[in-house]
Order: structure tokens, then sequence, then C-alpha cells
């Protein structure tokens, strides 16, 4: 599902936060990075923290989080070794995942009759001119979408969605050559060509893309294994060297890249026990400073320092039922 969509319906009948808590700063902030936004590019990858912390603030305001409540260190920390698999090589963890994701067995495709249902949790950072940090985890109401949900795909505005049955097809049809493999999702999630939506470089272009297909459900064990031997090879690809938190607290693995032309690295998050994919955030990837104003007061300087969360979310369930309100 859009997940800008959900975060949308998930606090509809919410009232709107009280700007009286806000600072003035941190509304400037947000106003003046909102209008600096790229529609195409607020989806589910959290694109907001690519524009800067500010965006990532107004998502925890959407949210409802209180600025009073107690928040998360700042800092992604260590949080375990994962045994005998070392952090220090995104090619020898993606390989190794992905040797383990060949044994797992492949059950069959979902019927198109059938639902789509996960939940997820969200955090946002919560800055000001000292910095950022997490607010609290929010979680999604549950959500169940048709496995072939052509209508909605035909009807909707966002050109990065695919139904369930198409992503889990076109992954299925991927080929085991790394190159071919990244040339066919560039193919299938376009980058932008307009001024609003200027294209992106082809790495970032293909980690992006490919974040996308594995962030799908369901992604069958075979497919998401060439997905990741492919992800190994796309250029300026990293591991963090220890297990971070997700958004529900649990412990991945991030694979990161830095976005071009940004401070921020976009992090993609996998479960180190069984390989699957577990979410994404939006790191401070450097030290920066940013003055922003919305000229009618005067200019402000927020600081953020790398290792900072600036969005995270996480998929806490997901499953294939027979019908809508159903749960495994």
């Amino acid at each position: 599902m859009d997940e800008m969509t959900q975060l949308r319906e998930l606090r509809a009948d919410a009232p709107v936060p009280d700007r009286g808590a806000l600072t003035p700063g941190r509304q400037r902030l947000t106003e003046a990075a909102a209008s600096g936004r790229r529609a195409r590019r607020l989806r589910a990858d959290w694109r907001l923290a690519a524009v800067g912390a500010a965006a990532a603030i107004t998502v925890a305001a959407v949210l409802g989080t209180q600025l009073g409540d107690a928040a998360a260190p700042s800092r992604s920390g260590p949080a375990s070794t994962t045994g005998t698999l070392r952090l220090d090589s995104p090619a020898e963890v993606l390989n190794q995942a992905a040797d383990a994701l060949e044994k797992q067995p492949a059950g069959p495709e979902p019927r198109d009759d059938q639902w789509i249902y996960t939940r997820t949790a969200q955090r946002a950072s919560q800055g000001d001119q000292n910095g950022a940090s997490l607010g609290p985890a929010t979680y999604d109401p549950d959500s169940w979408v048709p496995y072939d949900n052509s209508a909605a795909a035909e009807k909707g505005k966002d050109p990065d969605y695919r139904t369930a049955r198409q992503v889990y097809r076109a992954a299925n049809a991927l080929p085991d050559d790394p190159a071919r493999l990244l040339a066919e999702i560039r193919s299938f999630y376009p980058t932008g060509n307009t001024a609003e939506d200027p294209p992106e470089r082809e790495a970032q272009h293909s980690f992006r893309a490919i974040g996308l297909m594995a962030e799908a459900y369901p992604v069958a064990p075979a497919a998401l294994a060439r997905i990741y031997r492919a992800m190994a090879t796309i250029p300026g690809v990293r591991v963090t060297g220890h297990l971070v938190k997700d958004a529900a607290g649990r412990e991945a693995i991030a694979i990161t890249r830095k976005e071009d032309g940004s401070h921020e690295q976009r992090e993609i998050l996998i479960d180190p026990h069984d390989f699957g994919y577990a979410g994404q955030r939006f790191v401070v990837a450097e030290d920066y400073a940013q003055t922003l104003s919305d000229g009618k007061v005067e200019r402000q300087t927020f600081r953020f320092e790398a290792g900072q969360v600036l969005t995270s979310e996480a998929r806490t369930e997901a499953a294939v039922v027979d019908a809508k309100g159903e749960k495994p």
C-alpha cells in the first residue's frame, strides 16, 4: 500500500496538534522545507527525510506525537552482534542473506481474491535548533489490501504504486545478472523527468527502486535473493558495522547509501534472523547546519549530527489472508 496514503488516513479523525507547543523556529523550518518538496518523492521509502529534518518534523506532527513525550536516544547505537555474520562488507552480508533465502521453500502465488495484511510502526524526528531526537513509536491501524488491486493502481496518482501481484510477478521474472536486474527494476520504478521531479543518477535510482521492490509483500525467497545480490553491486552501498534498531525496537541489519546531494543516507533494514525485509530509515550521514527563514522573521540555524535518525518505519506483520479483516 502507498504508505503516504496510510499516513494521511492514520489520524484523519485526530485533532490537529497544538501549534502553541511548537517553537517558532521549528515552524519556520517545516514551512520553508515544505515549499521545496517533490510530490512524487513522498512515498513508502520516507523520502520526506531527503529534504531534511524539517519534513520529518512534519511527519511527527501528523502522527500526533507529543513534544513533551520522552524521546529515544538521537543516535543509532550498537544493538548486539549477529553471531557469525560479519557486518563489514555489504557484498558479504547481502550474498550470505541471499544464500539463506535460496534455501527457503517458496509458497504458491496468492490468489487474485486474497488480501495482503500488514501492520507497520513509525518513528519520526522531533527536531529543534540543537538537533533532533526520535519521538515515540506510532503503529498504523491494521491494513488489508487486495492482492490484485488493479482498480486502485489505475486510479492512483502515485507513479511508484504497483499492486502486490504486479511486484510479485515482476520480481519472479528478474534475471540473475545484477546489471540486467537493476536495469529492469529502474524501468519498473522510473525516475522523474520534470523540473519538479528531476531524474536521479543511476546509482541512486537503483537503490531507491530496489528498496521499493524489496519492501513489497509477498516476494518469493529466490526473487529476494536475486534482489539482494544485485543490491550489493550498486555504487556507494555500505553496511552499518553493528545492528541498529528499527521503529519497533527490533534489531536489524542496515544496508545504506548516502543520498546524492544530501546530508542524509537511506537505509534498507533486513531481519538478521531470516533475512527478510524489516523496514527503512533515513539517518543523518554527516554533521551539518541548515539556516532557514520564512521571510517574516530572523533567520535561524538548525544543527544535525551524523547518526541522528530522522525517520524510521518498520513492518511488524505481513501475511496473505482470505478476507479483509482476517488476521494470521
